[in-house]
């Protein structure tokens, strides 16, 4: 299945490159315009390279896809790519991207004051924009938060038949189960996993959203979400019975990805494509980019929106986020073992 998919999308990036080779000759990026490549919806980025436009007259032109025919698009362009900079979610496919050297490194004092270490790529090829917290959310009416602590805790007997997961084949699990391969080792992490799936209520989800419906439904009365899915649900319906619980905090921290850019490796504008990074971690931006979709800033002097704000403050895990990506085949392979799909 995985070597058809990937033919499927070579086949497609093939496709694409030949129409973009024409498209940019026809229509060569004008000199005070910037591509960019980005996985993030049109409602979410849109505005903030307006507010960008506005500001410096820069125009921007972008293309949304899914992050892996992004990636294969660049890969198949080569030197002849007009993008000058991608635009993804969760550190995997960053992390992928860079791993092709489809991403350029960047030593700039705005980027290394305005983002973490730790959600930076060790080798500066890509950045965190926002934050996103992948956390346990639970039934208020028949879960006492007391009774809940880690997500390891998750795979112990008293959650059997009460525990929902979103699948396997989401970047977001693994990222996750990457992460605590690189905390707990692969043994302890198979055993966890293997809890987990033992202890589901029903078959896995496509998504969280169907997830935290299944809760709602009394399918079961646990699971493992980003927030802002719940921040979206919570905004349609404020009596959702359902609350976050911020797991780990007795440990590692509460499990956090990204959105985050960097770079092309083959950039035509490579200093308005740093220009437009750097901006993008200053206030006027990281508000739009976090306020949006209900995330958070990566920077620390910028505040969340309120209703995100609401849901409390926590400790999250300060491995670097790269982790998801250098570890992200093991645990796919851990988690087929586990029969977790």
């Amino acid at each position: 299945m995985e070597s058809t998919t990937m033919r499927a999308i070579a086949l497609l990036a093939a496709a694409v490159v030949m129409l973009t080779g024409l498209w940019a000759c026809s229509e060569p990026a004008a000199e005070e315009e910037l591509v960019v490549y980005t996985s993030r919806n049109d409602h979410l980025i849109k505005p903030v390279f307006d507010a960008y436009t506005e500001a410096t007259g820069v125009k921007i032109r972008y293309i949304t896809d899914n992050a892996a025919a992004l990636t294969a698009r660049l890969q198949a362009e080569g030197e002849r790519s007009p993008a000058d900079m991608l635009i993804t979610v969760d550190a995997g496919n960053l992390w992928n991207a860079a791993d092709k050297d489809l991403l350029q490194p960047l030593e700039s004092p705005v980027l290394a004051a305005n983002v973490p270490a730790e959600l930076t790529d060790p080798e500066n090829r890509w950045f965190g924009l926002t934050v996103r917290a992948r956390t346990l959310v639970y039934s208020t009416d028949r879960v006492d938060p007391a009774a809940l602590s880690s997500y390891e805790a998750l795979a112990e007997p008293e959650w059997k038949g009460r525990l929902c997961l979103r699948t396997s084949k989401k970047v977001y699990n693994q990222s996750l189960v990457a992460t605590m391969i690189k905390r707990l080792g692969e043994e302890r992490t198979e055993e966890v996993v293997r809890g987990w799936v033992a202890n589901l209520a029903t078959d896995v989800f496509s998504n969280d959203t169907a997830l935290m419906e299944a809760i709602v439904a009394g399918q079961c009365d646990v699971g493992i979400v980003n927030t802002y899915y719940f921040g979206r649900m919570k905004q349609d319906n404020p009596q959702l019975p359902l609350s976050l619980f911020w797991a780990n905090q007795d440990s590692s921290g509460v499990h956090v990805n990204i959105s985050g850019a960097g770079i092309t490796r083959h950039a035509p504008h490579p200093q308005k494509a740093r220009d437009l990074l750097e901006w993008m971690t200053q206030p006027q931006a990281q508000k739009l980019l976090a306020d949006r979709n209900m995330e958070y800033p990566v920077n620390a002097a910028v505040e969340p929106a309120e209703e995100v704000a609401s849901w409390g403050k926590f400790k999250s895990d300060d491995l670097n986020v790269s982790v998801a990506g250098a570890l992200q085949v093991d645990a796919v392979k851990l988690m087929d073992r586990a029969g977790y799909r």
